[in-house]
């Protein structure tokens, strides 16, 4: 975990360096001064030495301004590379996220990951940067002025020793009983962000619903274990200030005693004694630095482990060493394959299916929930692996190929449809980057979405809010639906991504599919058959298995499944919405 964090450093390592140097200069600059104070004392101010005085004093004004200028270098340095740290772990935990596979994402929750980006990376640059400084300031200063005050008076000073054994021995246990209590707020976080992001992405229902009160309930419950928590863990850490409040009076008060009954024997000078309550104050400062130090380690280490197991995770999916990168044709095949979410699943989501569908078909999906038609459509684009059996596309089994060039000929129009905040034009170029105008507006016109992009003021300049919250969910469905068709795929795969499209419109696409885009496989899931009934052959999936495939009239005649649904769907008078248009 630590190698991990450290090996973000990178191009910081020159500052994470520095920083310890100008602290340690800092330190030993620091530690002089209280032996001018007591030349100043016992050979200016006994002895009546004005010159003196001044020429000492006008050293330490040199020393004083020499350590404020190197605790600032330090300071400077330290910030460096605690922030530059901290960009380093966003962008390599960020680059490592884009790699997962839906397996992966499935694995960590998207608040948890954003906790890990935001929350628990300042965590990281905050105690970076404080071990820069006090992790080495703190412990280098504590020791100086510990042989320092030794070399004045040892038996003086042995009452400094005795104090730090106490109190870094109080401060030890503080610290391992607050540690139990950090450990477990960070993953509380992880509620409260997710408590948060479905309240403001889903703001529209929420008031639709009423719901205001409910959740401003559940994102105090959230919130209010993460206070109690942290109330828990500084109820114990408020003893640090009274302990060393304790220790600090105790040790001037014994070191007053000593070393007044010392100055009356002439063991000990008046300036010496000043300089040994100096150093008395260095030793307890540094212990409370250390004790900050504990804190913010202790804080820390919850958030480099998560952060560290995102950087560790691997792609569930890899290419082979010797990928292919052309897809020839639209041609798919299954061969008795089996899969599964976890390896754990006690049963398979997909059970021996078995398919044969040729280059240029247009195929309908159809089944009830949880019939794993998402499932089935997902193995083509090798979004997941199989468990068992083998998924081909033109004629070479998917694990063979280089993802990005695979996923580049199978375009995939998924159930929840996303729009990115940016204009129309810059959305449908998701699908090429480099697509023209002309290409996107013949794009828009075979998705049936320049009938109301022209309607639009600014037309393909028009603003799409974060997650296309200013189109309806139509409109969304035939822009993503655009954006797909850009790709000119091999394979064209709709998931259930005309649901929202009234069925003229619907039967508009899929005639515009038939006609400009006669050699690309479509794979169209839908709930209702009149979207299917005029595919070339028809996938009826029931449980994970294949319960028929062939064409509409085929399918009424030997699927008992498929004529139900046809029956219940038309038994009515047909399909609603046959005028079309709108939204």
């Amino acid at each position: 975990m630590v190698k991990t964090i450290l090996g973000q450093v990178k191009e910081f390592k020159k500052d994470s360096l520095l920083t310890p140097v100008f602290m340690i200069l800092e330190v030993i600059l620091e530690m002089v001064i209280p032996l001018l104070m007591a030349s100043i004392i016992d050979d200016g101010v006994e002895q009546g030495d004005m010159a003196h005085i001044y020429q000492v004093g006008a050293i330490m004004v040199v020393i004083a301004v020499l350590g404020l200028l190197a605790g600032a270098m330090g300071a400077k340095y330290a910030a460096s590379a605690a922030t530059g740290l901290a960009r380093n772990l966003r962008g390599t935990m960020f680059d490592n996220i884009q790699n997962f596979s839906f397996a992966n994402i499935d694995k960590f929750s998207t608040a948890g990951l954003v906790t890990r980006l935001t929350t628990d990376v300042t965590n990281i640059q905050n105690a970076y940067q404080m071990i820069l400084r006090m992790c080495v300031r703190a412990p280098f200063s504590m020791v100086t002025a510990m042989i320092m005050a030794f070399l004045i008076n040892a038996k003086l000073a042995s009452v400094y020793f005795i104090a730090v054994i106490g109190l870094g021995g109080c401060l030890f246990l503080i610290m391992g009983k607050a540690t139990r209590y950090f450990k477990q707020i960070f993953p509380k976080y992880d509620d409260l962000n997710a408590s948060v992001q479905e309240n403001v992405s889903a703001i529209r229902v929420v008031k639709a619903y009423v719901r205001e009160e409910y959740e401003n309930e559940r994102f105090t419950k959230a919130s209010g274990n993460i206070c109690r928590m942290f109330t828990k863990a500084e109820n114990i850490l408020t003893w640090n200030a009274p302990l060393m409040q304790v220790t600090v009076y105790g040790c001037i008060l014994a070191i007053s005693w000593l070393g007044a009954k010392m100055i009356v024997a002439d063991a000990l000078t008046t300036g010496q004694l000043m300089s040994l309550l100096a150093y008395c104050m260095n030793i307890l400062m540094s212990l409370m630095m250390l004790s900050m130090i504990f804190v913010m380690v202790t804080m820390s280490t919850a958030s480099a482990e998560r952060i560290a197991e995102v950087i560790h995770e691997k792609s569930s999916l890899t290419n082979p060493e010797d990928p292919k990168t052309e897809v020839t044709d639209g041609r798919i095949s299954f061969e008795h394959v089996s899969f599964s979410y976890h390896e754990n699943s006690e049963e398979p989501v997909l059970k021996d299916v078995n398919l044969e569908i040729h280059a240029g078909e247009t195929i309908g999906i159809i089944g009830g929930t949880g019939s794993a038609k998402t499932s089935l459509v997902s193995l083509i684009s090798r979004l997941y692996d199989v468990t068992e059996g083998s998924v081909s596309v033109g004629g070479v089994n998917v694990k063979e190929y280089d993802m990005e060039a695979l996923r580049d000929q199978v375009s995939v129009v998924l159930q929840k449809n996303v729009l990115f905040s940016g204009t129309i034009l810059e959305n449908l170029r998701w699908g090429d980057k480099n697509a023209t105008i002309e290409e996107c507006v013949e794009a828009c016109k075979m998705a049936c979405a320049d009938e109301f992009i022209e309607r639009f003021p600014d037309k393909y300049d028009t603003y799409i809010e974060q997650g296309g919250s200013n189109v309806s969910g139509g409109q969304k469905q035939r822009l993503c639906i655009a954006r797909a068709l850009l790709k000119k795929p091999k394979i064209l795969i709709l998931d259930d991504s005309t649901s929202a499209v009234d069925t003229a419109t619907d039967s508009k696409i899929r005639k515009a599919f038939a006609t400009k885009i006669p050699d690309t496989t479509k794979l169209i899931i839908a709930q209702r058959i009149s979207s299917v009934q005029n595919a070339d052959r028809i996938i009826v999936m029931d449980d994970g298995r294949v319960a028929g495939f062939g064409t509409h009239e085929e399918l009424l005649g030997h699927s008992d499944i498929y004529r139900d649904v046809y029956e219940s769907q038309t038994g009515g008078g047909g399909d609603f919405d046959t005028e079309g248009g709108g939204k």
